[in-house]
């Protein structure tokens, strides 16, 4: 099992405390996020891992010089989004395979549970996502995307909702795919049209959603691993503010 750490981008809303560091070494409970994320994998028996970093790469790299890690860089990170970033290490990609958001503080039920999946490709879905975004918004519908799920396979994910009742859970930004599939999921990304858009996005910022989304439609079926809590995402100050402890 590897696991790909996605930590390129700059965290702008999380400014001043990003100003000289990136997004993932943001403090959480006196702790830096990526701290958080790498004891979770370790405990869980996960050493080889990758970091993409962008954004103050070196400042992170010292960081974490004393870790076991391997690096690599998007070194257009101020020009792309999540899907470009991940793909920048796709030479590291060859085996069963955990990505993970730089932004989010999981506990290890969390990631058990996405381990524990047979599904070829598995999205951690929080199905008591409306809690966790009511400690930061007053409605939580404005920021929240939709997730369809029909014989226990997502078919759709990532648009704006009309309502609550086109969201059964929320994507987290963790996911799990199988080393039979890693290379066709990796194809498939080198086979999309550059020159399109994707969710009103062009092909270098287009949004992970966007991507899971064609790849239930072209590839292989999605199966949600369903928690109920037991994690948060850091996007602004606000956040750091708003949250119970996990």
């Amino acid at each position: 099992m590897k696991a790909i750490i996605l930590a390129a981008g700059q965290g702008t809303r999380l400014r001043p405390l990003t100003s000289d560091k990136p997004k993932c070494m943001v403090e959480y409970q006196n702790k830096p996020i990526i701290d958080y994320i790498l004891e979770v994998m370790k405990e869980s028996c996960i050493f080889n891992i990758a970091i993409v970093n962008g954004y103050k790469k070196d400042v992170l790299e010292e960081y974490l010089k004393d870790e076991s890690l391997a690096f690599y860089t998007n070194n257009n990170f101020d020009k792309t989004n999540m899907v470009s970033t991940l793909f920048c290490a796709k030479d590291f990609m060859d085996d069963d395979l955990i990505i993970s958001y730089a932004d989010i503080v999981y506990n290890k039920e969390v990631l058990e549970k996405l381990l524990k999946s047979d599904s070829d490709f598995s999205v951690v879905v929080d199905r008591k996502w409306r809690e966790l975004w009511s400690q930061r918004m007053e409605n939580p519908l404005e920021d929240a995307e939709t997730l369809k799920i029909k014989d226990r396979k997502i078919i759709e994910l990532g648009k704006k909702p009309n309502d609550y009742t086109d969201i059964e859970g929320q994507y987290i930004g963790l996911i799990k795919i199988s080393k039979k599939i890693v290379n066709k999921v990796i194809e498939l990304y080198q086979q999309l049209d550059k020159e399109n858009e994707y969710d009103k996005q062009n092909f270098d910022n287009m949004y992970m959603t966007s991507f899971i989304q064609i790849i239930i439609d072209n590839l292989t079926d999605i199966k949600p691993v369903f928690i109920d809590g037991g994690w948060i995402e850091v996007d602004c100050i606000d956040d750091l503010k708003s949250y119970k402890i996990i």
